[in-house]
C-alpha cells in the first residue's frame, strides 16, 4: 500500500513537473521575438559602440528597460563578433565586425573594396576649434543644461552640438568621453541622409521619383507604389513602427537578414498615394531601389554621398544581405553630420559641383497634403516645420525651417532663411517633448541673433 501511494505521488510529481517544463518552454517560446530584440539590440550596439566609436562603454547607451539588467555581453579574442544573451543562455543574438561595419546574426562576406574617402576631406575637418560669441556660447550652455542638477543633465543627454552659420563652424561642444572624432549614431537622421542619396542617384538618372513597379514579386496593386510615396511613407504597405513583441520594425531590424524582401512581402492597408505612416521599412526598401539600380552593394553609400561630400567618418551599416540599413544605422563625427546639413541647405551644391537635381531640398522638404497622416510635417525624409495646412510645427521656428530626427534626441536643424546648421546629438531617453530636449530653443535663439 504504501509504495502503491508513493508511485501515485511520484506520478502525480512528474505530472506537475512535466507541466512546469511545458509552462517555462511555452513561455519562453511566447516571448522569445522580444527577448531577439533586446539581445540583437544589445549585440549590434555593443559592437558598434567599440568597433565604430571606439568607446568602451556600450552599456551607457542600452534603453532603460526591464531586461537590461539580465543581459550579458561577450566579444571574440580578435574584437570580430560581439554577443549579447539573457543570463548567458538564452536568445543569443551576435554582431559581426567588417569594414562597412557591424551586421547582425551573420558575418558580411563578399563586399568587394569599398571607395576609400580621404580623411578630412570634408571642409569642416580643418576648422580649428571656434570661439564663439559669448551669447552663442550661453546659448550652447543651455543645450548642455549648465544650469541643470548633474542628475537633469544625465537625464538631458546632450553629447555634442556643432552649429554652422554662412558656411562657417561658429560653435561646437562635447560632452565628457566624446569629442569632434567621436562618431555618433544618427538613429532615423539616416532617413534624411537616404533622402540625399536618393536625389544623387535621381541626378544620375538612375532612378526618377515617379517611378513604379519597384519589386518584381509585386503583382498587384503594390506595383502602383512609386519611389516618391516610399520617400514620403504614403505606400500604404502595412506596418507597425512600435517597439514591441512581434511588430514589423522589431522583426525587420533583429530578425530578419534581408531587411526590405521583408518589408516587400506587407501587404497594402492603404491605397498608395493615400495613407501617410512612419515606416522604417520604407526607408530601407527605398534604398534596394537605389542598391538594384546602382548595382551597388554595401559600397552604395560611400561611392554616391560619403566620398563626393568627404565624410571620412561615416559608417552606414547593412543588414544580412549587404543593403545599408537607410532607416537606422549611420554614424558619423559631429562635423560629418553638421556636413550633410550644409549640403541640404545648399541645395546639393559642394565645392562648385551640383551633386542633387536643382531644387530637390525644397521638393523633399515640402509637406505635401494627403487624405491620411499619422505623422503631420513628414516631407520626404526630412521634417518640415510648415505643415501641409500652412501652419507651424514649431511657431519659435522660421518658417522655413525642416530638421532631420531620430531615437533618443539626434538632431539636424537647416534653417535656410538665417544661413544656419546646428546639430545636435546625444541619449535622451527620459526626454518626452522638443521643448526638454531643449534644441528647439536653441535653434530659435541662433536664428534670432543678428549674423556678424
Amino acid at each position: 500500500m504504501r509504495s502503491r501511494r508513493r508511485r501515485i505521488v511520484l506520478r502525480v510529481l512528474g505530472g506537475l513537473l512535466a507541466l512546469v517544463l511545458v509552462a517555462l518552454v511555452g513561455g519562453y517560446l511566447y516571448a522569445k521575438p522580444l527577448l531577439l530584440t533586446g539581445t540583437g539590440y544589445a549585440a549590434h550596439n555593443d559592437c558598434a559602440v567599440r568597433a565604430i566609436a571606439g568607446r568602451s562603454d556600450p552599456r551607457a547607451d542600452l534603453p532603460p528597460n526591464p531586461l537590461v539588467p539580465y543581459l550579458r555581453s561577450s566579444q571574440a579574442a580578435d574584437n570580430s563578433s560581439y554577443s549579447a544573451t539573457v543570463l548567458g543562455v538564452l536568445a543569443g543574438q551576435t554582431a559581426y565586425y567588417g569594414d562597412a561595419g557591424c551586421t547582425l546574426g551573420t558575418p558580411l562576406t563578399g563586399t568587394g573594396p569599398l571607395t576609400q574617402v580621404p580623411v578630412g576631406a570634408n571642409p569642416f575637418d580643418a576648422v580649428a576649434v571656434p570661439a564663439p560669441s559669448s551669447a552663442v556660447a550661453a546659448a550652447v550652455a543651455k543645450a548642455f543644461g549648465d544650469d541643470l542638477t548633474p542628475f537633469e543633465q544625465d537625464l538631458l543627454g546632450t553629447r555634442a552640438v556643432v552649429v554652422v552659420q554662412g558656411g562657417k563652424l561658429v560653435a561646437e561642444r562635447y560632452a565628457p568621453g566624446f569629442t569632434a572624432a567621436t562618431p555618433q549614431l544618427g538613429w532615423s537622421m539616416a532617413k534624411s541622409a537616404a533622402s540625399l542619396l536618393t536625389g544623387r542617384v535621381v541626378k544620375e538618372g538612375k532612378v526618377a521619383v515617379t517611378d513604379a513597379g519597384l519589386r518584381p514579386e509585386w503583382t498587384d496593386d503594390r506595383s502602383k507604389i512609386t519611389v516618391d510615396q516610399l520617400m514620403r511613407m504614403t505606400s500604404g504597405l502595412t506596418w507597425n513602427e512600435d517597439y514591441d513583441l512581434g511588430t514589423a520594425i522589431t522583426a525587420m531590424l533583429y530578425l530578419e537578414p534581408d531587411m526590405a524582401k521583408f518589408v516587400a512581402s506587407q501587404p497594402l492597408a492603404h491605397a498608395p498615394g493615400t495613407y501617410q505612416q512612419y515606416s522604417s521599412g520604407s526607408t530601407n526598401l527605398l534604398c534596394s531601389v537605389l542598391r538594384q539600380r546602382t548595382g551597388l552593394g554595401v559600397d552604395l553609400p560611400r561611392r554616391e554621398l560619403f566620398a563626393p561630400l568627404g565624410l571620412s567618418s561615416a559608417v552606414w551599416e547593412p543588414d544580412g544581405s549587404g543593403l545599408p540599413v537607410c532607416s537606422s544605422y549611420l554614424w558619423a563625427t559631429p562635423r560629418d553630420w553638421a556636413a550633410l546639413g550644409q549640403f541640404a541647405l545648399q541645395d546639393g551644391v559642394w565645392g562648385g559641383q551640383r551633386l542633387l537635381p536643382e531644387g530637390w531640398m525644397a521638393a523633399t522638404t515640402r509637406s505635401d497634403a494627403v487624405a491620411t497622416t499619422e505623422d503631420p510635417g513628414y516631407a520626404a525624409g526630412w521634417w518640415a516645420n510648415r505643415l501641409a495646412d500652412g501652419t507651424l510645427d514649431q511657431p519659435t521656428l522660421p518658417a522655413d525651417t525642416y530638421r532631420a530626427s531620430g531615437h533618443d534626441g539626434q538632431r539636424i536643424y537647416v534653417v535656410p532663411s538665417a544661413d544656419l546648421v546646428v546639430v545636435r546629438l546625444g541619449f535622451s531617453p527620459s526626454i518626452k517633448t522638443p521643448e526638454q530636449l531643449r534644441v528647439v530653443d536653441l535653434v530659435a535663439t541662433l536664428a534670432g541673433m543678428p549674423r556678424a
